[in-house]
């Protein structure tokens, strides 16, 4: 295994005067250190996680570098708090083929979507909302929507009246009746992007108001719907707090959880550590297309649904945090209640019926209810999310563990990768 210690590692070991001993140059994890602070590198066997089989993990992510499925890759573990897997392969991109380094940064699109819903929870603790409200208590643009019934006899989109508002609820687990413009199967999703309702240029009220001119996809409640609804939310953050989104999450999240280089643009002294997205060729051949947009403008409206840059340091703290019941180093965030609500599922038994096989949805997070027919080795109650390039995470609160991988890839190796890293990362566990 190859771990690459960046500068904060090496600032946790000088705080704390220890003397890190490093195992092979094989790679190893240095041994923990009573005190430390949360998150500090620990050998595997003491939290019970084999060594030897996490060398099977490291093999299994070089072998997508070694067949040109992947640029690069970057995965790392922690258990019972305890770092145990950091390990890198590959290049930042394939045309330079600059190494990808422990500090490298990644677009991580959907995986904001986990930590905009913290951000409402934080919301929801201080009394400001609750999951029953109407969304039209806060947003009262969305009064008289109408929903999409059909298309007519020449295929124009016959609308309906909506039976009711949405709820707070429905709008964090993707039953709302909202769409995302991402198909081609339905008229709304043609409105979506017509309207360019996503366009980074537009600011958060912008993006409300076009969306209160759009019909919704179905009767709120109906079913289950992956959609815009946490960028809606991340409007509705900035509403009921009456501060900027993007500096919410700074103050609120970021600082206090030592996110150091999780923002919604990348400044230009980072922009060498950005990973570029690759994509496939119709032989699945990697190519590296043009890079779209400019990762070094903050957007007029932040994305709360997926317009965050990380690290994969970064991320595991968060979802250290979370799997913590919503503390880190002394900064809590949220109460286990709140932590325990947000795993848990939240779809109607309708709505669930639309989900994937062993599958539901908490409050912005995908939850894992039956391993057996989902067909992953994941526990019962585990819960997860991943990003349109690629990147994926898992937090399993039975076997006190969290995963999080980093690649930035558009294609059909993506699966495979996930699949692979779960199947490896579980059979290392040895206690």
């Amino acid at each position: 295994m190859r771990l690459n210690i960046d500068r904060r590692w090496l600032t946790v070991i000088l705080l704390t005067l220890v003397s890190v001993a490093c195992t092979t140059a094989a790679g190893g994890v240095a041994e923990d250190v009573a005190g430390a602070r949360d998150l500090a590198m620990a050998a595997p066997e003491t939290v019970g996680v084999s060594s030897a089989r996490l060398e099977r993990l490291d093999a299994g992510m070089q072998r997508f570098i070694e067949q040109g499925r992947l640029a690069g890759v970057h995965t790392m573990m922690a258990r019972h708090g305890k770092i145990v897997h950091s390990s890198i392969a590959g290049a930042k991109d394939i045309v330079s083929g600059a190494p990808l380094t422990d500090d490298a940064i990644y677009r991580i699109f959907s995986m904001s979507k986990p930590i905009t819903g913290v951000a409402m929870m934080m919301l929801y603790e201080e009394g400001k909302w609750r999951l029953n409200d109407p969304v039209t208590k806060f947003i009262p643009e969305f009064e008289d929507l109408q929903v999409y019934a059909g298309d007519g006899p020449s295929g124009e989109p016959v609308l309906e009246d909506a039976n009711r508002s949405m709820t707070m609820r429905e709008l964090m687990t993707h039953s709302s009746g909202l769409a995302y413009g991402l198909g081609n199967g339905n008229a709304v999703d043609r409105m979506y992007r017509e309207t360019r309702v996503l366009d980074s240029s537009k600011t958060l009220q912008e993006m409300i108001d076009t969306l209160a001119t759009l019909p919704l996809l179905y009767q709120p409640g109906e079913r289950w719907f992956y959609s815009i609804a946490v960028d809606v939310q991340g409007y509705l953050v900035e509403k009921i707090s009456g501060q900027p989104f993007d500096q919410f999450l700074e103050e609120r999240i970021f600082e206090p959880l030592g996110m150091v280089d999780t923002a919604f643009f990348v400044p230009a002294e980072k922009l060498d550590r950005l990973a570029l997205t690759h994509g496939e060729d119709e032989e699945g051949a990697l190519v590296l297309p043009e890079q779209r947009g400019d990762a070094t403008r903050p957007p007029a409206g932040p994305s709360g649904g997926g317009g965050l840059y990380s690290t994969t340091m970064d991320y595991v703290r968060f979802t250290q945090m979370v799997l913590n019941g919503g503390e880190l180093d002394d900064a809590r965030l949220l109460s286990p209640r709140s932590i325990e609500m947000m795993r848990t599922n939240h779809l109607s038994e309708q709505a669930l019926s639309t989900m994937g096989p062993g599958s539901g949805f908490g409050l912005d997070f995908g939850v894992v209810m039956d391993p057996a027919a989902a067909g992953e080795p994941y526990s019962t109650g585990a819960f997860r999310w991943g990003g349109a390039a690629g990147t994926w995470f898992w937090i399993d609160p039975v076997e006190d563990f969290v995963f999080v991988g980093m690649i930035q890839h558009r294609g059909r190796a993506v699966g495979d990768v996930q699949g692979q890293s779960r199947n490896l990362a579980y059979q290392a566990i040895s206690e």
